[in-house]
């Protein structure tokens, strides 16, 4: 009963419930539909041919949840700023399928943890799991495909797949709420309200990302190598690869 009638202060996190006009988020719901529908596609064929996928990015989804639970106050913007965990899922997954975990993710963190709407859920995928995780991956691919080295390709990927997140979360709040203000100069006062927390958050997620290749470098090169992370398993490794 003292949680009902003495309630604590909560930060929301993501785009809450009641931000957005119904039309826009209409708009975001009908943006990510057909990424939803590619990751759904992508999931059944490579599952299909590969019994220990699934499990693989069900493993994947709950970090992503966890990760992306980790609420930072940011008083400045009304809202939280928060690790994203896309950077790395876009990197192992692609970012077809990353844009799905997402999704799971976000739609259980509104329906249990009131962190995002659900009205708004289709802006909250566009931002997190779309933008996120296409940068993400673009970021890495292009790196590798100039033969910068696992770790730093991690760390520069992680850290633009977080802050591409909440430059896009600024022009999606922006858009809901300018009325007949210019677009541009609203949202960038909304990214710069990010920026002391989600500054270091970047920075952060980028060592997670460079650190958790690299930890898969040393131990699972396998699962890199299946996944096209790197082309050629390493020497001394290709013995007794699972």
């Amino acid at each position: 009963m003292l949680l009902f009638f003495i309630p604590g202060r909560a930060w929301a996190m993501h785009i809450s419930e009641g931000i957005l006009p119904l039309s826009w988020c209409i708009i975001w719901f009908a943006a990510v539909a057909p990424f939803i529908a590619y990751g759904l596609w992508r999931l059944k064929k490579i599952s299909a041919a590969d019994l220990s996928f699934k499990p693989f990015v069900g493993l994947l989804s709950a970090m992503v949840f966890i990760i992306s639970a980790m609420p930072i106050p940011v008083p400045t913007a009304g809202t939280c700023s928060h690790p994203c965990g896309t950077g790395i899922t876009g990197i192992l997954l692609g970012p077809g399928i990353s844009v799905l975990v997402a999704s799971v993710a976000l739609l259980l963190q509104a329906l249990f943890l009131a962190h995002g709407g659900l009205s708004t859920l289709g802006a909250n995928i566009m931002s997190m799991g779309v933008i996120g995780s296409l940068a993400g991956y673009i970021t890495f691919k292009t790196l590798r495909g100039l033969n910068l080295g696992l770790a730093p390709s991690g760390f520069i990927a992680g850290l633009f797949a977080d802050w591409a997140t909440y430059i896009a979360t600024s022009f999606e709040l922006a858009s809901g709420i300018r009325g007949k203000d210019p677009l541009l100069p609203l949202a960038g006062k909304i990214a710069l309200a990010f920026v002391p927390t989600q500054f270091p958050i970047g920075i952060l997620e980028g060592f997670m990302t460079a650190g958790m290749v690299t930890l898969l470098m040393k131990k699972r090169p396998d699962i890199l190598l299946k996944f096209g992370v790197i082309r050629s398993m390493p020497e001394g490794e290709r013995e007794g690869a699972i």
